[in-house]
């Protein structure tokens, strides 16, 4: 909530004045200021000093809204504090690339660096009402997916199949281009990679640069998603080559996220995997067993870190040589 600075800039994205100091905020919300500045931390801002004005209309409705779920009985606090957590994670890294992407078209237009705040004025204009509408657009329709496949869901036993897709020799390929360069092969790779992820039927959980988080409910969807990712980035001129370690069996999901020792598996089978191939744990393969559309190999006993020894199975498609 810092001041961006004095020339208008942060009023042309919030789209009101800032008028009022934190006292003033939770006095009109009706309640203590160390209250209030819980769910403004857990939504991602930090304390600003008693006398700054950076508050509008808009932070006075939040608090009231957030401390109205609490005294209705919707969520208890500790619930709508993990909500606002969730909420302030995910949009603080939405409006950064936003952002980015903002300067990426300002500087293609040669907008020098001292015209850039007028010039994000102009900007803010135009595209903040659009992105407010698309924002609150892809939120209901993803609310309503996440809700339709958990609503008879017992989520304290959570079986998936759980894949991790990882670029070969990442680190040694970023000290040996340029930045942009770098920019954008990770662009490329997560673009690519969730387009095939989300298409085949499975769902990125997260993605980390040359790296990709995906769970399915089916085996056999994670497996064809796995060698669609494989094959993709055989493909595509430059791109490193991938490797992708699968397992299958009750995961932890919260806030988004997923955990757990099947989770920790598909990492570890990941790291052992040779380029270009996929490894599946003996659950996954299990399961696999007896579908057309893939073949297993069994491989060497293999050490897997903090989970002992198992005996992991390559997965190729089906007449593959």
């Amino acid at each position: 909530m810092a001041r961006v600075d004095g020339d208008g800039l942060a009023e042309a994205f919030l789209r009101e004045p800032r008028r009022y100091t934190s006292h003033q905020v939770a006095e009109m919300a009706g309640v203590p200021v160390y209250r209030a500045r819980r769910f403004w931390r857990a939504l991602g801002f930090a304390n600003v000093a008693d006398d700054a004005v950076e508050f509008t209309d808009s932070d006075v409705e939040a608090l009231k809204t957030l401390l109205g779920m609490v005294s209705s009985g919707v969520y208890d606090e500790e619930h709508v504090l993990l909500m606002a957590r969730s909420l302030g994670a995910a949009t603080a890294r939405l409006a950064e690339s936003q952002a980015e992407l903002g300067v990426e078209v300002l500087d293609q237009a040669g907008v020098p660096l001292a015209d850039r705040p007028r010039a994000w004025r102009r900007r803010a204009e135009r595209v903040v009402p659009d992105l407010e509408k698309l924002l609150v657009y892809a939120w209901r329709r993803q609310l309503a997916a996440a809700a339709g496949r958990i609503a008879e869901q017992d989520m304290s036993s959570v079986r998936l199949a759980v894949g991790f897709a990882d670029l070969v020799a990442f680190t040694r390929l970023s000290r040996q281009i340029t930045g942009s360069e770098l920019a954008t092969l990770v662009d490329r790779f997560e673009g690519r990679s969730a387009d095939i992820v989300t298409s085949t039927g499975g769902r990125v959980v997260k993605t980390l640069g040359d790296s990709v988080l995906f769970v399915a409910d089916k085996s056999h969807v994670a497996a064809e998603i796995a060698l669609r990712l494989v094959e993709m980035h055989t493909r595509v001129k430059g791109m490193p080559e991938l490797r992708v370690g699968l397992a299958s069996g009750p995961v932890i999901w919260r806030m988004g996220d997923v955990f757990g020792t099947t989770v920790n598996l598909a990492s570890r089978l990941t790291a052992l995997a040779l380029p270009g191939t996929i490894l599946a744990d003996p659950a996954m393969a299990e399961e696999l067993e007896g579908d057309r559309a893939f073949r297993l190999r069994e491989v060497n006993r293999l050490s897997v870190r903090g989970l002992g020894e198992l005996a992991p199975f390559t997965v190729v498609r089906a007449g593959a040589a």
